[in-house]
């Protein structure tokens, strides 16, 4: 298995955003951090063909990086990440597995809301198709890198407009 810079990772990997419910604590972000290298470098040690990287944004979102051109991800390979997860989450006290929620900017603050409770934002205009949501549902680096961060508008989330 090899760590690799972000970078250098092919535009067909296969990405995994967990998107935090609340933001980390400046106190517990090198710790996180540590621990998510930790797990990347250690994901498939057996594969040396196996790259790898993550990306830690807004000190709110955990993404897993795996390219799998010259390696397989197994079954038990995704089970190894989700308990990772699962043990972020029980440390930290905080939900990264729901995938039905809305995360979204308001000016520099990235806010995190339960999809109904980001419907009535809607409805408000609380937030418009101009808004940038994060598409937490990705699963291609070149997705990632494209359409990860985008207007409400040109989301799948522009449905609820």
């Amino acid at each position: 298995m090899m760590f690799v810079d972000y970078s250098k990772i092919s535009n067909e990997a296969k990405v995994w955003v967990y998107p935090s419910s609340r933001k980390f604590y400046a106190t517990e972000i090198a710790e996180i951090e540590q621990k998510i290298k930790a797990f990347v470098e250690n994901w498939k040690p057996e594969d040396e063909n196996f790259k790898a990287s993550y990306q830690f944004l807004y000190n709110r979102f955990i993404v897993f990086i795996a390219d799998t051109e010259n390696s397989t991800l197994t079954n038990t390979d995704i089970d190894a990440s989700v308990s990772f997860i699962l043990e972020l989450q029980e440390t930290y006290k905080v939900e990264l597995l729901d995938k039905m929620n809305a995360c979204f900017k308001q000016g520099e603050f990235v806010q995190y809301k339960e999809l109904k409770d980001f419907k009535k934002l809607v409805k408000k205009r609380a937030v418009t198709g101009k808004t940038i949501i994060f598409d937490n549902l990705i699963t291609n680096k070149n997705d990632f890198k494209n359409f990860w961060e985008i207007p409400i508008e040109e989301s799948w989330y522009n449905r609820f407009l």
